[in-house]
C-alpha cells in the first residue's frame, strides 16, 4: 500500500471512530433554528458555529450584516504533520496558496419547525429540517479538521471557510465576500448535498435567474362593454406563450412563468396582470441573450403596455478543465478508500456558481449524502458521514 493510499485509510478510520460525535452535533446544529429572513436566529446559530472553530484553534473573523445574518470566515492555517499531497522538487510539502471552502448557516425552515420536524435518528438516517441543506455539510468540516490533526496529516495550502447566512435566498449580501475570497483561492470545494444515494458531486449546474412581467391594459364592464377595455390577462397569456418559445432544451436554456395573477372580479375586464418567470441556462453567453429577449418583449394587444423587470442572474457553473480536474482529484481520493464517486449536472443553484464563474476551478456536491432537502423528509444517511468527512479532509491535504 502506498503512503498516500494509507494516509487515507488513516483518515477513514478517524472520521469513522467520529461518526457518533458527528451526529450529537448535528443534532445541536439542527435544534440551533436559522432560517434565511430571522437575522436573530442565524446569528445565534452563528455563534454557535464560531465557538466550535475557536475551540480548534481556528481565527474566526465576524462579517457584519445590518439586515442579515452576519457571515463567517474561519481561516486555519496550513498543517503540520504527515502529508498525503503532492511535494515539490525537493521532497518537501509546500504551503503557498488558499483553499476556500464554502457553506451557508441559513435553511428555509420558519422557527418552530423543528417541534414538527424533531431532529431523530432512525433508520441509519438522521433527520430533521437542515440537516442535509446544509448542517451536514457544516459538521463535516468540523470532523474533516479533526480528522487531519488527529491523523497527523497537513494541509499544504491555507484553508479558509465561509459560512454565509443568505444562500437560500439570493446571497444578495455574501456574493462580494465570496468573490473576494475566490479569487484569492486556488480552488473552492462547496458542502452543498451531495445528489442521489450514491453522493454524487456535481460539475455542471445551471446559472439562475428570474424576472417579472407586468402587464397594463384598460379596465372597462365585462358584460356590457368590453369592447372599450384591454384585457390585461388576455395580454400576459399572450405573452407567456411567446416566452414559452424560448426554451432551448438543447442549449440547456428554461424559461417557465411559474406564478400569474391578474383581474379583481369577474364582471371587470382587468386593467392589470403579472407573472413571476423562473430563467435557467447552462451557459454564461445565453444570459445576455436571455435577457435581451425579455426586454425586447412588446404589447400585442392594442392598447397594452408591457414591463419587464429583471432580477439578479446567478451564473451557471460550467464543467470546466478545472473542475474536471478537482473531480479527478476527488476520485482519485475515494479510490484510495476503495470506494467509487459520480459526478452529475443539475437544474439548481449555488454559491459554487459565482466562483466558477469567475474561472476558480470549483468542485460542488461535497456535502452530506441524503434526500428530501427543503421538506418534512430532509435526512442524512450516517453510514456516508465518515466517509465524506474523509473525501473533504483528503482534498483540503491534497491539493
Amino acid at each position: 500500500m502506498t503512503t498516500e493510499k494509507a494516509a487515507m485509510r488513516d483518515l477513514l478510520r478517524e472520521a469513522r471512530a467520529r461518526e457518533g460525535a458527528m451526529v450529537r452535533l448535528l443534532g445541536r446544529f439542527v435544534r440551533c433554528e436559522s432560517p434565511s429572513c430571522d437575522k436573530t436566529a442565524v446569528d445565534r446559530f452563528g455563534a454557535v458555529v464560531a465557538k466550535e472553530w475557536r475551540r480548534r484553534g481556528a481565527t474566526v473573523k465576524i462579517l457584519k450584516q445590518r439586515l442579515r445574518g452576519d457571515h463567517l470566515r474561519v481561516e486555519m492555517a496550513a498543517g503540520t504533520g504527515r502529508g498525503v499531497g503532492r511535494r515539490d522538487r525537493r521532497g518537501a510539502h509546500r504551503g503557498e496558496g488558499q483553499i476556500l471552502v464554502l457553506g451557508h448557516l441559513d435553511t428555509v425552515y420558519p422557527i418552530g419547525t423543528i417541534a414538527k420536524m424533531p431532529f431523530r435518528v432512525a433508520g441509519g438516517k438522521a433527520w430533521g429540517p437542515g440537516t442535509f441543506d446544509m448542517k451536514g455539510g457544516l459538521v463535516l468540516a468540523l470532523a474533516a479538521v479533526d480528522a487531519l490533526r488527529t491523523a497527523g496529516v497537513r494541509t499544504r495550502k491555507r484553508v479558509v471557510f465561509l459560512w454565509t447566512s443568505d444562500e437560500e435566498i439570493g446571497s444578495e449580501t455574501s456574493r462580494r465576500p465570496i468573490e473576494c475570497e475566490a479569487r484569492r483561492s486556488d480552488a473552492v470545494l462547496v458542502l452543498e448535498p451531495s445528489l442521489g444515494r450514491e453522493g454524487r458531486l456535481k460539475t455542471q449546474r445551471k446559472g439562475v435567474g428570474g424576472a417579472e412581467v407586468i402587464v397594463t391594459g384598460r379596465a372597462a364592464h365585462a358584460g356590457i362593454e368590453p369592447e372599450k377595455g384591454v384585457n390585461a390577462v388576455h395580454e400576459l397569456a399572450l405573452q407567456i406563450a411567446r416566452l414559452m418559445k424560448m426554451n432551448d432544451r438543447a442549449r440547456g436554456i428554461t424559461v417557465q412563468a411559474t406564478v400569474a395573477e391578474g383581474g379583481t372580479t369577474t364582471n371587470v375586464v382587468p386593467e392589470r396582470a403579472r407573472a413571476s418567470i423562473d430563467i435557467r441556462f447552462s451557459k454564461v453567453a445565453d444570459a445576455a441573450r436571455i435577457e435581451r429577449g425579455l426586454r425586447g418583449l412588446r404589447p400585442i394587444l392594442r392598447g397594452a403596455r408591457v414591463e419587464v423587470r429583471m432580477g439578479a442572474l446567478r451564473p451557471p457553473l460550467e464543467r470546466t478543465a478545472g473542475v474536471r480536474g478537482l473531480f479527478r482529484v476527488a476520485r482519485g481520493l475515494m479510490g484510495e478508500m476503495g470506494l467509487t464517486l459520480g459526478e452529475a449536472a443539475t437544474g439548481g443553484g449555488s454559491d459554487g456558481n459565482f466562483t466558477g464563474a469567475l474561472g476558480v476551478p470549483t468542485l460542488d456536491g461535497l456535502g452530506a449524502v441524503g434526500d428530501g432537502a427543503h421538506s418534512s423528509r430532509e435526512h442524512v444517511v450516517v453510514r456516508e458521514l465518515g466517509v465524506r468527512a474523509t473525501l473533504l479532509a483528503g482534498l483540503m491535504a491534497r491539493l
